[in-house]
C-alpha cells in the first residue's frame, strides 16, 4: 500500500474556484471532509467557504499569471496544512474567433493563463511533491486538447500545449511517486462559452459558415449543454481515488465521440501513408 492510499483525508490546492467546474469541485470536496486551499483572482467570491468550513478550507487570492503571488500561495498553503496532496490546475478561459480574425494581444493573454499559468503553478509545487514522494497533479484540459472545432483554434492550441507538457511531466515524475491526470471535458453547463470566454473584434465574412456559425451555436446553447458540472466532479474524484488513475479522463458522451473520431482519422492516415513514412531513411532511395 502506497503513502497515497494510506492517507484518507487529503489536502487539495485548486485554482480558478470562483465559478464553473472549479467551484463545484471545491464544494464537493468540502462536503466530503477534505481539506482545500481554494484560490481565485477575486477572493471575495469564495470567502463564504471560510465561514462554512473554517477548519477545512484556506481561501487565497491568486492570479496564475503572477509568479510572485504563486510562490506566496504555495508557501502559505504548506504552512497552513503541512503539505499538499493534490494540485488541480483549473484556472483558464476560452477564446472564440477564426484564426485569421483573432486578436494577438487577447490570444497571448489567454495563453498566459491557460498554459504558462498552469506551468508556473505546477513548477512552484513540484519541490514539495518531490520531497513527499507522493502527490497527484490534475490538469483540467479539454476535449479541445485532443480534437478541433472551427472558431476555437487558439484556445485549442493552448490546450494542445497543456496536453504535451502534461504527458511529458507524467513520465518525468512517475518514478518519484507523483501521478498526473488530464481531464478532458466536452460541453458542460458552465459559463465557459458565455462571459468567461474572449472573442475576436473583427469579423471576416468568408468565415461566417465555419467559425462564425460554430461560435454562434456554442454561445446560444450555453444553458442547454448536456454536461453536469456536479457529475463531472464525481467522475474526477472517482478517477483520482483510483490507485492507477488514467492519464486521460475524457468526460461527456459528446467528447468521447469527438475524440474517437479524431483517433480514427489519425489511424486512417497512419495506415494509408505507412509505406511512405517507412521509407525515408538512408538506404531507402530505391523505394522512390
Amino acid at each position: 500500500m502506497t503513502r497515497w492510499e494510506l492517507k484518507m483525508t487529503k489536502v487539495w490546492l485548486v485554482t480558478g474556484t470562483s465559478r464553473g467546474l472549479g467551484r463545484a469541485l471545491v464544494e464537493m470536496l468540502l462536503q466530503r471532509g477534505e481539506k482545500v486551499v481554494a484560490t481565485a483572482r477575486q477572493v471575495d467570491a469564495i470567502a463564504i467557504w471560510t465561514q462554512q468550513y473554517p477548519q477545512q478550507v484556506l481561501t487565497l487570492a491568486l492570479d496564475v499569471t503572477d509568479k510572485a503571488q504563486i510562490a506566496a500561495v504555495v508557501k502559505k498553503a504548506i504552512a497552513h496544512f503541512g503539505q499538499i496532496d493534490v494540485l488541480v490546475n483549473n484556472a483558464g478561459y476560452g477564446y472564440f474567433g477564426a484564426v485569421e480574425e483573432s486578436d494577438e494581444t487577447a490570444v497571448r493573454a489567454m495563453f498566459e493563463t491557460n498554459f504558462w499559468g498552469l506551468a508556473a503553478v505546477t513548477q512552484a509545487l513540484l519541490p514539495q511533491l518531490r520531497a513527499q514522494r507522493s502527490g497527484l497533479i490534475i490538469n483540467i484540459s479539454s476535449d479541445c486538447g485532443l480534437t478541433t472545432y472551427p472558431a476555437l483554434g487558439y484556445y485549442q492550441a493552448s490546450k494542445f500545449a497543456v496536453e504535451g507538457l502534461s504527458q511529458t511531466l507524467a513520465q518525468e515524475v512517475r518514478p518519484l511517486g507523483i501521478r498526473l491526470m488530464l481531464v478532458e471535458p466536452g460541453a458542460f453547463r458552465t459559463d465557459w462559452a458565455g462571459r468567461s470566454a474572449g472573442e475576436h473584434k473583427q469579423t471576416i465574412t468568408d468565415y461566417a459558415t465555419t467559425a462564425g456559425q460554430a461560435q454562434a451555436h456554442s454561445q446560444a446553447t450555453v444553458a442547454v449543454k448536456p454536461g453536469s458540472p456536479e457529475l463531472a466532479v464525481k467522475a474526477i474524484l472517482k478517477a483520482a481515488a483510483d490507485p492507477q488513475p488514467p492519464l486521460h479522463l475524457v468526460l461527456g458522451a459528446d467528447a468521447l465521440v469527438a475524440v474517437r473520431q479524431q483517433v480514427t482519422a489519425l489511424t486512417q492516415d497512419l495506415n494509408t501513408w505507412a509505406p511512405t513514412s517507412n521509407h525515408t531513411a538512408f538506404g531507402d532511395e530505391a523505394y522512390w
